[in-house]
């Protein structure tokens, strides 16, 4: 009809005020003959005559969708919500045959799975691998938090004033290069998983298992991307066979010998530079001294007798091959030590944790941690036996980790006991370089995490092979193959989370936000006003 009133009134047509002439030529754009003209003709009258209703299709109706009925659409919609992960076509096809459903909204007849498929299809679902985000385990955890926002965000905001000299005012003209580090491993049987088959291909027999591993660690910074010399012929990356038959585990040992090997690299070859390296949160990084302070397993009371005193354990090392000693049943042999002596905070004098050799009542025994609270000026009558202050909280789970809510907590948060260095820290000293470490189950916060994912998309292009000398060199090659501008993107995404959880955003947030904005190492000043518009404010 539109194209009639065009080719009619419009002077540029052939057909210009020829009316017979204008509804023919309509019907030939339709692939229609003159009967289609006759048919547009009356329509056309029709609407010139009454304009408030438009003529009825002359083709037959059309069937619509079910779904197109709002109610029917938002039943379907939250009983999906209600099933969580186990949404089938099937599921929607027995919903669906359900006498109150069919009663509620006139189902005459069941829907087949084919139709069922096609409404899930419609309404944004789709048959796939789960995606996989940021891991959550513990990642809101109080004191997972607690140490995120004020001991780990805010010492690397300090740093990072050093980093960008022209976002910073001057205090000195050395700049600070941060180096992340972290360790990954590489199967040999570790390969892509989708690809293009011809529909008539014979199923291929797979090696069952991952195969061989193969695990590398490495520094990265956003400066010069994987830590090596100018010239490439010197690195700090470590590759090891982990297993108890082959390279055995990689262990604070190994770590501390590559952080030399490291900070040798960077003060020589960077020497006008401050450098801090920046750890994850692992048992192995953050390794004390045997004998280090650590009010964990402590008594709260003194020993009963002095076979019974409290004692630290420790394992037996081998001095050929430095390595743990077993018993014939595999198990670690141990020795016992006594824990190092501190500083009364309060006095200043040395404390020991044992009672003299000499002493009347409790030789050589350890004082329990309500007698060294008392000596720090603590009240005896709350710490005592039965006393107001229990040992611990159940399962040293404190509702508030800065309260004074039992004995543990407190001889935990004394100044000695909280800020007792690792010995990675204590080796890093003396190369002058600073050590963090990240907040337990923040992956996000290190780019390197990113770097392995680069390198791993890479490697599992490459043909299968069970030979170890091939994974480890397809392992290296795709790793010198991550760029330098994607290591930057790295760094900047992993700062755009920092800065989220500094502004007060949780996890789902934060992830949100740093989808959305993607341009700089920082979030926008509007920030908060988007969560609230997309729903993301609580």
């Amino acid at each position: 009809m539109k194209n009639l009133l065009n080719l009619y009134v419009n002077p540029g047509s052939v057909t210009y005020g020829r009316w017979a002439a204008s509804s023919l030529q309509a019907a030939i754009t339709l692939e229609r003959g003159q009967y289609c003209a006759r048919l547009l003709h009356r329509m056309v009258r029709a609407y010139i005559a009454d304009r408030t209703v438009l003529p009825v299709n002359p083709y037959g109706a059309w069937k619509t969708s079910m779904l197109c009925d709002q109610d029917l659409a938002n039943s379907i919609s939250l009983h999906l919500q209600e099933l969580g992960k186990n949404i089938s076509a099937q599921a929607l096809v027995d919903f669906l045959a359900r006498p109150d459903i069919c009663a509620k909204h006139g189902i005459n007849k069941p829907i087949s799975l084919a139709t069922a498929k096609r409404w899930l299809n419609t309404m944004g679902y789709r048959y796939r691998h789960e995606g996989r985000g940021q891991y959550t385990d513990g990642h809101e955890r109080k004191d997972v938090v607690f140490y995120r926002d004020h001991i780990y965000i805010p010492r690397l905001k300090e740093v990072r004033r050093y980093v960008y000299p022209q976002t910073r005012e001057r205090v000195h003209d050395r700049r600070t290069i941060i180096w992340y580090h972290d360790e990954s491993i590489f199967y040999a049987h570790d390969r892509r998983k989708k690809s293009w088959y011809h529909k008539d291909a014979a199923p291929k027999p797979y090696k069952k298992g991952e195969g061989a591993s193969l695990m590398i660690a490495d520094f990265v910074s956003a400066d010069y991307g994987w830590l090596r010399s100018p010239n490439g012929n010197e690195s700090a990356r470590e590759v090891f066979r982990p297993g108890a038959n082959r390279d055995g585990y990689f262990t604070n040992d190994q770590i501390l010998q590559q952080a030399d090997k490291a900070a040798q690299l960077v003060t020589s070859h960077y020497p006008t530079f401050d450098h801090v390296f920046v750890y994850d949160n692992a048992t192995t990084h953050r390794k004390r001294a045997d004998d280090a302070l650590s009010a964990r397993h402590m008594p709260k009371l003194v020993s009963k007798t002095l076979e019974d005193t409290w004692y630290i354990q420790r394992n037996v090392i081998d001095p050929g091959t430095r390595r743990p000693r077993r018993n014939p049943d595999r198990t670690y042999v141990k020795e016992r030590i006594r824990m190092r002596d501190t500083r009364n905070p309060k006095t200043g004098e040395v404390q020991s944790l044992y009672y003299p050799d000499d002493h009347e009542l409790y030789p050589g025994r350890f004082k329990g941690m309500a007698q060294l609270l008392i000596e720090r000026g603590w009240d005896p009558e709350r710490l005592k036996a039965g006393g107001e202050l229990k040992a611990e909280c159940s399962s040293f789970k404190c509702a508030d980790i800065t309260a004074a809510c039992c004995t543990r907590r407190i001889l935990f948060n004394e100044p000695d006991f909280a800020n007792v260095p690792s010995l990675l820290e204590t080796s890093m000293e003396e190369y002058g370089i600073s050590v963090l470490f990240l907040p337990k189950f923040h992956c996000e916060l290190n780019p390197i995490e990113q770097c392995w994912g680069y390198a791993k998309r890479i490697y599992r292009l490459n043909p299968e092979s069970s030979k170890e000398d091939r994974l480890e060199q397809n392992a290296i090659d795709a790793l010198e193959q991550v760029p330098l501008l994607s290591i930057r993107r790295f760094f900047n995404r992993a700062h755009r989370f920092m800065d989220a959880y500094s502004e007060g955003l949780n996890g789902r947030q934060s992830a949100w936000a740093c989808r959305k904005y993607k341009g700089h190492r920082t979030l926008p000043p509007e920030l908060k006003v988007a969560l609230e518009k997309a729903g993301m404010s609580s």
